[in-house]
């Protein structure tokens, strides 16, 4: 069996991760020859192209497949998918991201490949865009899924989403989700040198969010409820990982925020001011963490610093680091969006919050801040979740079943 994957760039995220642990996952099983198409990688948030590239004849680079919508360079980037695909002659091929996951399949299904399937990672269309964007990117879905011989989600909310929006029938969809190597999650320590040069004290509550530093991750509402939380909980402190271009608008956000009214009712409530505080608006930036990019490998030993996760995309199929929280054994808290609820189990795993609700999410960090019972409680059922069904054989062993079904049916 023959299985070419598709996607636009080998950037640092889920969807890049998702789609590399497939493909080396697929080279250790029988019978399978597996390669990888991408586009450049381009931007701050990091390569995964060196994963692959460094393997001889599994990487082909597409330099036209680009992220941004080009009419030019769309066509000829169909037009070498196309002939790429009718000289390897794949069995199937299998798409991922939205250009890659359009162009790819019209041009697999140009090129006669017998079994077209794609991944869907996160939502391409929604009310996150304005009323044009939906319809363009929601019509080329349709188009697309017309090609499209089978779907696997990552979050069952992007099986129904898809449904709602007339892509495919239900029998056309299975649920899988992104799974990931357990195991340096499971036995993530903190390391007292990495949260030294941090500057995090031992007695500090990390209120922690790795992600993309872009638009609709939800950064700005952490940076709103901030003053409050630092207002309620005096040794809060908040470690953002991740780079991308909107790291200067938090951090003008970050020095505009009121945060004298906060320490001014800290002072009238009580607290006792400590002596590194200091009634000027500095006192929140020195409150947020810049972490910058970190590598996948990284990610363990930052969540060991962490005392709950917040996740606070609006935009997002099934985010992986929801499940890498509670496997290093940390409460998580997300807005309730696409498949969050899915791995976020409302008083079970964390607490899902109505996005925009930036009350109940202070509300909830001060749950979570006041009752380590609890916070030990949603670590210890979400981890068993994630053993039972995140693990990245798990993932990988779907797929192959699924490749063997539809190659069986054709």
């Amino acid at each position: 069996m023959r299985v070419v994957h598709v996607i636009t760039r080998l950037i640092v995220g889920g969807a890049q991760e998702n789609t590399i642990a497939t493909v080396l996952g697929l080279r250790k099983c029988d019978g399978i020859d597996v390669r990888l198409i991408a586009g450049p990688t381009t931007g701050p948030e990091g390569s995964l192209e060196a994963a692959v590239s460094r393997i001889p004849g599994i990487f082909t680079l597409v330099p036209e497949l680009v992220r941004p919508v080009n009419p030019w360079q769309d066509w000829v980037c169909y037009r070498k998918l196309t002939a790429l695909f009718r000289d390897l002659k794949p069995d199937i091929v299998h798409t991922h991201s939205g250009k890659a996951g359009v162009l790819g399949r019209l041009a697999a299904k140009k090129a006669g490949v017998p079994v077209i399937v794609h991944t869907i990672h996160g939502p391409s269309f929604g009310k996150f865009q304005n009323c044009f964007v939906n319809g363009v990117f929601r019509s080329a879905e349709r188009l697309a899924g017309r090609a499209t011989t089978h779907f696997i989600s990552v979050a069952q909310a992007m099986t129904d989403q898809y449904l709602a929006a007339g892509i495919g029938r239900p029998e056309q969809y299975t649920r899988i989700f992104s799974g990931f190597e357990l195991e340096p999650f499971l036995r993530a320590e903190l390391k007292t040198e990495l949260r030294d040069r941090l500057g995090i004290g031992p007695h500090d509550f990390v209120i922690g969010k790795i992600a993309r530093l872009f638009v609709n991750k939800g950064h700005e509402d952490l940076v709103k409820v901030a003053s409050e939380v630092v207002t309620r909980i005096p040794n809060a402190r908040f470690l953002l990982v991740g780079d991308g271009m909107f790291e200067t608008r938090l951090r003008r956000m970050i020095e505009r925020a009121p945060i004298l009214h906060a320490l001014a009712a800290r002072v009238s409530a009580g607290y006792l001011v400590g002596q590194g505080d200091s009634m000027t608006p500095a006192m929140l930036k020195d409150r947020f963490i810049f972490a910058g990019l970190v590598t996948p490998s990284e990610v363990p030993e930052y969540l060991a610093l962490m005392d709950v996760v917040v996740h606070l995309s609006r935009r997002e199929g099934l985010a992986r680091v929801l499940p890498q929280a509670l496997a290093a054994g940390k409460p998580i808290m997300a807005y309730d969006c696409d498949g969050a609820g899915e791995i976020c189990l409302n008083h079970e795993t964390g607490f899902l919050v109505p996005p925009g609700d930036r009350a109940l999410l202070i509300e909830r960090l001060v749950q979570l801040h006041e009752s380590h019972e609890l916070r030990e409680r949603f670590a210890e059922r979400g981890r068993t979740l994630v053993l039972r069904e995140f693990s990245v054989k798990k993932m990988v062993r779907e797929i192959h079943h699924l490749y063997q079904r539809l190659m069986a049916v054709k």
